[in-house]
């Protein structure tokens, strides 16, 4: 009879159990949509957006540009953000900068923020606006990129993924990043001078690599603006495809990873002032031969010799003409996947990661079109986009991290490997791929010099 209680009990228990945990998945799991993105009124309702998108044009007389740099490294060592949790930074390898580069046509002035992060999360993004809003600085069009440093510091991102992940979210951070953000427009502002204007594409394809497919398609080229002033002093904004992930993941310092090094070659060779912004660095890892810091900075090195060698096309921007605009991205339903087929239903991922502010920020310099993404696009795509705006009469730069963050946007066909980019930060969903193909074709298709 004891024997027969305690089966019983033991059912009761497994079967509440059961029933819990059923409740716990009904609530919290969903299945993955497979349906055809292209059929998605959301898909429909973007690229009807773009048609009707305003895409003002102002024309000057001269190229004026301006450009300068604040510390914002923390007095105190906060947590370093990049690979997985490490805690605070026990030394500062590199402080961190955040670099501000202005540019009016006498009528309009764009300004590009660039910081020494992982990503520019869309809370320290909406801080920085209101600042420049209130502070009343005459700037029509801020874009935001940022390094993609494995090394850097955190503090900025709210949230309990934020907490988990991230580095927590502390206000002391942020303020520090708002003030020196501010600090670093004002003096580019104030430092405008008439400038003429460069285009060059050198191919750095011997240091990166597809980091899924052996031997598979990459974006190999470094895009680059330069900006000189009549004094002689130069400025170069610069991107480049390969993952800033050079330095070891057990690595415990504050560093801007081969970025910081490059743009201090840079510094050091031919320019007053270098900004690197990441561009297509999905699916893309760097070749260098090491993870210590004096490896990371040989790499950063032969990168820079590379772009004083192997330059393969080179063009003057001429026209004083900016046109400007801000898209913002409707997605499908967030697909945080926990297997192949089944995905946080998106209350949970909302709750965990908060606002993601799917955008881009269109912006046509001359002839130049710079596209700045929310997703964090493959190169793979890049030669189509290259080939379209050329047959346009078009430079293209494509960059990410512009105050928004949407995960990885990488082939559809990848969709269901077993790969960090496709499963866990693929975060709308199968689709994505076909979909910013198509909307940056049609952007660079609307943009005319």
């Amino acid at each position: 009879m004891k024997g027969k209680n305690i089966l019983l009990k033991t059912t009761k228990v497994l079967s509440w159990t059961f029933v819990v945990l059923l409740v716990i998945g009904l609530i919290t799991l969903a299945k993955v949509d497979r349906s055809p993105i292209q059929d998605q009124d959301f898909y429909k309702q973007a690229f009807a957006a773009l048609e009707q998108l305003d895409f003002p044009k102002t024309q000057g007389e001269s190229w004026l540009a301006g450009w300068a740099r604040t510390n914002m490294t923390p007095p105190q060592p906060v947590p370093l953000v990049g690979y997985a949790p490490r805690g605070n930074y026990e030394f500062v390898q590199d402080s961190s900068f955040v670099k501000a580069l202005t540019l009016s046509n006498g009528k309009t002035q764009v300004a590009w923020l660039n910081f020494e992060l992982l990503i520019v999360h869309p809370a320290l993004a909406n801080q920085i606006q209101e600042a420049i809003k209130s502070n009343e600085l005459p700037i029509d069009q801020v874009i935001f990129t940022a390094t993609h440093t494995h090394s850097g510091m955190g503090g900025y991102m709210p949230g309990p993924m934020g907490e988990l992940a991230f580095g927590g979210y502390d206000q002391t951070t942020v303020d520090l990043l708002v003030k020196s953000s501010l600090n670093a427009l004002r003096n580019a502002l104030a430092a405008q001078d008439t400038v003429s204007i460069t285009f060059r594409k050198s191919d750095a394809g011997n240091l990166v690599a597809n980091r899924f497919v052996k031997d598979g398609p990459k974006d190999p080229f470094v895009r680059q603006l330069i900006f000189t002033k009549k004094s002689g002093k130069k400025a170069t904004f610069l991107t480049y495809s390969a993952h800033a992930t050079a330095m070891t993941t057990k690595f415990m310092g504050l560093s801007g990873d081969y970025p910081f090094y490059l743009m201090e070659n840079l510094e050091k060779r031919a320019f007053d002032f270098a900004i690197y912004a990441a561009g297509t660095v999905g699916s893309h890892m760097p070749l260098r031969p090491g993870n210590t810091p004096e490896k990371v900075q040989q790499y950063a090195h032969e990168l820079d010799s590379t772009l004083a060698l192997k330059m393969t096309y080179f063009a003057t921007v001429k026209k004083p003409q900016i046109r400007h605009a801000s898209l913002p991205i409707s997605l499908r339903e967030p697909h945080l996947r926990i297997s192949d087929n089944l995905r946080l239903r998106p209350w949970l991922f909302n709750y965990l990661l908060g606002d993601t502010n799917p955008h881009f920020d269109i912006t046509l310099i001359g002839n130049t079109l710079m596209i700045a993404s929310s997703g964090e696009l493959s190169g793979v795509f890049y030669e189509k986009w290259d080939q379209l705006a050329q047959s346009k009469g078009l430079n293209l730069i494509v960059t990410t991290f512009n105050g928004g963050y949407i995960g990885y946007i990488t082939p559809d066909e990848l969709y269901d490997e077993h790969y960090h980019e496709v499963r866990e930060m693929n975060w709308y969903g199968p689709g994505n791929g076909k979909y910013f193909d198509e909307m940056i074709l049609r952007i660079i298709s609307k943009s005319n010099p």
